[in-house]
């Protein structure tokens, strides 16, 4: 899929903020870590996108209540949903120099709610059948093109993979059903995601607040 970036500047999807803190130093440490036993771009970041895809259980699938939506926090709570892991995801790339930004989904039914968010059909948010979800663009050295990743996390339907050439996300949309692929790519978390995650007080919450739309 062709990226638009929303920030013309590539050095946007390297900056630090609230949210992709990757200067705190849990990131740093984590990040060095994996730079470590990898030593060049293209093994870090699949290592990177395993280790948030792999380590960090999807909150839907954990059942764990907790919300967050800080880099860091997600790495130190082991937690998060899509939102959330995207931010760790894209911390990581960025602690090694790697650009990354945030890119969105509209899915519908089944996928929205059952796989990417909540784990139950029925509980979107205002009785509706779709919800915004979040994923990850990358561009390693030497490429012209950006990358999209889905970290969120996989189980039996769900088998998202580290590739750069032939998307391999976790829900390819179905046009059919009004699923989109949103053509944005964000240097920042879109400001209707973050509030869901700082707004929401536990996960059945989130549940509530999760954006419809962007």
């Amino acid at each position: 899929m062709q990226l638009i970036q929303q920030n013309p500047d590539i050095h946007a999807y390297l900056a630090s903020d609230e949210a992709i803190d990757h200067w705190h130093p849990l990131v740093q440490e984590t990040a060095d870590a994996l730079w470590s036993a990898t030593g060049d771009a293209y093994s870090y970041a699949k290592a990177a996108f395993e280790f948030v895809r792999d380590t960090i259980p999807h909150s839907a699938d954990s059942g764990d209540l907790r919300v967050s939506w800080r880099a860091s926090d997600v790495i130190a709570t082991r937690n998060g949903i899509c939102y959330a892991k995207s931010h760790a995801l894209v911390a990581l790339l960025r602690a090694q120099g790697i650009p990354a930004g945030l890119c969105y989904q509209l899915l519908a039914d089944d996928h929205s709610c059952s796989d990417s968010c909540s784990g139950g059909a029925g509980a979107c948010p205002g009785g509706t059948n779709a919800v915004i979800h979040g994923l990850v663009a990358l561009r390693l050295p030497g490429r012209e093109r950006w990358s999209r990743v889905d970290p969120r996390g996989n189980k039996p339907g769900v088998d998202a993979q580290f590739s750069l050439d032939t998307e391999r996300l976790a829900f390819p949309v179905r046009p059919e059903l009004g699923e989109i692929d949103h053509p944005e790519l964000y240097a920042v978390p879109h400001p209707a995601t973050l509030k869901a995650l700082r707004h929401s007080a536990d996960r059945p919450e989130l549940w509530r607040n999760l954006p419809t739309a962007l």
